[in-house]
């Protein structure tokens, strides 16, 4: 297959306006053709500087958006205990729950950004169509369950008002879950494209809308309803973004590959978008659910221990955001080169991603490890509190020397298309390895919260450890011609 045997990159007056491996309007990589071969013209320096111009935007975006929830908390916060408990318990829940809808979405980076590569650019615009059609339906019987979730979060709480508290709070967030679901495939679809600023831009409006909203709807005197009021503010929030995700693709840039609504289509050929979203699913999911049970351990070992967990908890959301904002660059550019056949630019991307993670998670560690007290300080003004954090952020600084590592290779295996391996080798490294280890270390070594972190951690370098190895052997003219093959089965017969 002549688009497999691609030679050593040439490197030569290459732009860099967009993101699209196959000079797609000027993007910042070009291709030859010679023979019958490609000649990509690209070299590790130019990767570093796509994928650090890609990941700003995202950092920007990921930042905000999960700062919507913060204000959530902190406002309702304010308003009394019992209620900042309930809201805390609502957004625990709505945040693992809803991690199913970002997880099926990571099926975009492959099938979109591949799709774009190979120069398929209406089955983009269908990819997006099939995937959120998808997720929609999926999150029917999630918001059913929210609906009635006092039945359940009863048994995780002993005062019956925090969950129906929790239960209000997730019954008015759900008004928002089309508009969440539509703004997460639809940064997908714009990505694919090279286009990471959309979701910035739509979050610069929408993140101070939402502390303006929360102010109306939670604490001014004529029209604000309280504890409710924070919810439908996120809600209104998420539709906000959708629009303005949509009005950027409509008027500013990204609907060249939109070729019109495919109402029949998007509900065919679920197969292999299905597989690949479940599996992304388990890879996000599995870790979420891990981190639970870090906290809920933790709260069986004091109040104080409690706090403590949640400061770092905090912090490790926030380390998490840069690796992964990077981690999602690098698989959109390894899948454009992978649907474009370019077998030695998609390894130059890889090695670039599995390199640069090092120094991601030395920047996180510096910056953890270093500021620990001024970080501490910032949460809490409790002694004891203060000193359990630090102890345990340490421990999380040194964890982002390989999590890093873990979240960079994750990124690689999305791009490839191989969430399988990668869902897999979670499973066994959160379930088999961190929860167990951290949970013996932690009651059975009375190591308490710091032998929570510690197993987490070992799971975590086994984790990274095994996806690494995966990626680095790579059957990189197999991973192609499942590109070929994925994106030839998408195609709508004309």
């Amino acid at each position: 297959m002549s688009k497999n045997s691609e030679q050593q990159p040439l490197v030569e007056n290459v732009s860099s306006n967009t993101y699209g491996s196959n000079t797609i309007e000027g993007g910042d990589v070009s291709a030859i053709e010679s023979n019958g071969s490609k000649v990509l013209l690209t070299s590790p320096r130019q990767e570093i500087y796509a994928i650090s111009k890609s990941s700003l935007p995202l950092i920007v975006t990921f930042l905000l958006q999960y700062s919507l929830t913060v204000v959530s908390i902190f406002s309702v916060g304010h308003i009394g205990k019992t209620e900042l408990a309930a809201v805390s318990l609502a957004t625990m829940t709505f945040n693992v729950t809803s991690s199913i809808f970002n997880g099926m979405a990571t099926c975009l980076d492959t099938f979109c950004s591949q799709a774009y590569g190979a120069k398929k650019y209406n089955l983009v615009g269908l990819y997006f169509q099939r995937c959120t059609a998808m997720i929609l339906v999926m999150s029917i019987p999630l918001v059913v369950a929210w609906c009635f979730s006092f039945h359940f979060l009863k048994y995780i709480v002993t005062d019956l008002r925090l969950a129906y508290l929790a239960q209000s709070y997730l019954r008015v967030i759900a008004f928002g879950v089309p508009g969440y679901i539509f703004f997460e495939t639809g940064k997908r679809f714009l990505q694919a494209q090279g286009i990471f600023v959309a979701g910035q831009y739509s979050l610069f409006i929408c993140a101070p809308l939402n502390i303006l909203l929360n102010y109306l709807l939670v604490w001014n005197s004529y029209i604000g309803i309280g504890f409710l009021g924070a919810p439908l503010a996120t809600a209104i929030c998420y539709w906000g973004m959708s629009f303005l995700l949509l009005s950027y693709a409509l008027f500013i840039d990204g609907k060249n590959c939109w070729s019109g609504l495919k109402l029949k289509e998007s509900f065919r050929h679920w197969g292999p978008m299905m597989t690949l979203a479940l599996n992304g699913t388990a890879m996000l999911l599995s870790e979420f659910i891990a981190f639970e049970i870090l906290t809920l351990s933790a709260a069986s070992l004091g109040t104080s221990v409690l706090a403590a967990q949640s400061i770092v908890s905090t912090m490790a959301t926030l380390a998490f955001q840069i690796p992964f904002s990077i981690s999602v660059a690098a698989s959109t550019r390894i899948a454009n080169f992978i649907g474009g056949g370019y077998l030695k630019s998609a390894q130059i991307a890889t090695n670039v991603s599995l390199i640069g993670s090092l120094f991601v998670g030395i920047f996180n560690f510096s910056i953890l490890f270093f500021f620990k007290g001024p970080i501490a300080r910032s949460f809490t003004s409790d002694k004891s509190v203060y000193t359990i954090s630090l102890s345990i952020i340490s421990i999380l600084a040194v964890n982002q020397l390989y999590d890093c590592l873990n979240v960079l290779a994750a990124g690689c295996l999305r791009g490839q298309g191989r969430q399988q391996v990668g869902s897999t080798l979670n499973l066994i490294a959160y379930y088999i390895v961190a929860v167990p280890l951290a949970l013996t270390l932690a009651f059975k070594f009375d190591w308490g919260i710091k032998g929570l972190w510690s197993g987490l951690g070992c799971g975590v370098l086994i984790l990274a450890l095994s996806e690494t190895y995966f990626v680095v052997n790579s059957d990189w003219t197999k991973i192609v011609e499942e590109a070929d093959k994925r994106n030839n089965a998408g195609e709508v017969p004309a």
